[in-house]
């Protein structure tokens, strides 16, 4: 069986796309205005992207800063986004809200969740800001087989890898428990001199943005600096 870990690189474009591959990427995550800390891509951005590369594309469903889905028609639109990305082909998502008080928004989760189909998702770094992670992971696992993620993406912390370690380490050794059964996939913050600790707790999946681009988020994905990440997890 193959050690290989799955290296994930934020994309905002197809020329994002074709350098996160050739830098051996294994999937991406597509987001718009990441001053927002990242959107839903528009229907086009994921057609281009799709039609330039030919690794997995998770796609953001998430249309404003912060954790909230917000009213009942913002989560109508939030869905109607979903169904004309699934039209356009996407077959794979990351979403994820919070209420007001910190728990998961499971009327808004299953309302976006039934768009998809069956597909793969992510519930993103909201698990950061839960007010319980743990209710948080539980509650989501109570969802029907079909609508539960398959990835949590997690720094372990709302401040980062560096604050979460423990966490991270802790949910790594519940694998297989009620509610840690998804893949742990880290990211926020995360360094290549984290790699060595995570990796010896069993987690297999890292997730980056502004670590593949050096010259920051004005400038594009380096193919190098992704195939430096590829190559520490080799």
């Amino acid at each position: 069986m193959s050690n290989r870990a799955v290296l994930e690189v934020i994309a905002l474009d197809a020329e994002d796309a074709v350098a996160a591959q050739a830098g051996g990427a294994d999937r991406l995550e597509l987001v718009t205005d990441m001053a927002a800390d990242g959107l839903t891509p528009p229907r086009e951005t994921f057609a281009a992207i799709r039609a330039a590369v030919d690794i997995p594309l998770r796609v953001m469903l998430r249309t404003a800063d912060g954790f909230a889905a917000g009213t009942a028609a913002d989560v109508e639109q939030l869905a109607a986004r979903a169904r004309a990305l699934r039209a356009e082909g996407a077959e794979e998502f990351v979403l994820g809200f919070l209420d007001a008080h910190g728990n998961p928004d499971l009327a808004a989760i299953e309302a976006v969740v039934a768009e998809l189909d069956g597909c793969k998702w992510t519930f993103h770094r909201a698990i950061d800001r839960a007010a319980d992670r743990d209710q948080l992971r539980k509650a989501i696992a109570e969802l029907p087989r079909s609508a539960a993620p398959d990835t949590y993406l997690t720094a372990g912390a709302a401040a980062g890898v560096d604050a979460g370690l423990p966490v991270l380490l802790a949910e790594a050794a519940r694998r297989g428990e009620p509610g840690y059964t998804a893949q742990i996939l880290v990211g926020g913050g995360l360094a290549l001199s984290h790699l060595p600790v995570l990796r010896a707790a069993g987690i297999d999946a890292f997730h980056i943005g502004g670590a593949a681009r050096p010259d920051g988020w004005s400038a594009p994905v380096s193919a190098a600096a992704v195939e430096d990440w590829r190559t520490a997890l080799s």
